[in-house]
């Protein structure tokens, strides 16, 4: 199969109608993504059908969880995951992806204006130092830190009643044991991503 076919059929068996230019969009994104990686390392994937599995269908399985989520911060989102597969799926969400690292926040500026990411605001630099103009519905992270330090460094962007997004591999016990106080698991979506065997989820943390 090309990647144009891998794609439609993991987006099929993700149950999701995605949009006219999503695709394209999206194959660009990992064209743009592969090309760069070439120099500057973004990702330890490098084959592009690897990257399609490993990374556009592990972050659009989130997609079906994003509820009405309209305002949606990404924070430690390296080479824009899954902030940017997700801004691609919902033309209607506004997406600011946070990432420290210069070079990697440098490529997700150049795919924001090669795809035409309107939607898209990208914040080069720590998430403390974020002034976000208005707080967010939720905060995602992707293999990021722990949920206590993700709890530590997103909390303060949420707005009343918000959700922080955790995808993680294996369920992490300790790591919810070990949740601040205050805090709760309100779900913990097992993801099953196409082509892919390993143990993903989505842990759904709220304030108490």
């Amino acid at each position: 199969m090309t990647l144009a076919e891998e794609l439609a059929a993991g987006v099929r068996a993700l149950g999701l109608v995605l949009p006219e230019t999503a695709a394209d969009q999206l194959l660009a994104y990992l064209a743009l993504l592969a090309k760069w990686n070439r120099t500057y390392n973004l990702t330890a994937v490098r084959d592009e059908r690897d990257m399609l599995t490993h990374h556009l269908l592990d972050s659009l399985a989130v997609v079906p969880h994003l509820g009405a989520t309209a305002r949606l911060a990404d924070i430690g989102s390296g080479a824009g995951l899954p902030g940017l597969p997700l801004a691609i799926a919902r033309p209607a969400l506004q997406l600011v992806s946070i990432e420290a690292n210069q070079k990697k926040a440098a490529f997700q500026q150049q795919a924001k204006i090669e795809l035409g990411l309107a939607n898209v605001s990208i914040h080069c630099g720590r998430v403390e130092a974020l002034n976000a103009a208005e707080p967010f519905d939720a905060v995602i992270s992707r293999a990021f830190s722990s949920l206590g330090e993700f709890v530590r460094l997103a909390a303060g962007l949420l707005k009343e009643g918000g959700q922080l997004l955790a995808m993680k591999g294996l369920m992490p016990d300790a790591e919810i044991a070990a949740l601040p106080a205050g805090w709760r698991v309100t779900a913990a979506h097992a993801l099953a991503v196409p082509g892919l065997a390993a143990q993903r989820h989505l842990i759904v943390l709220e304030r108490d």
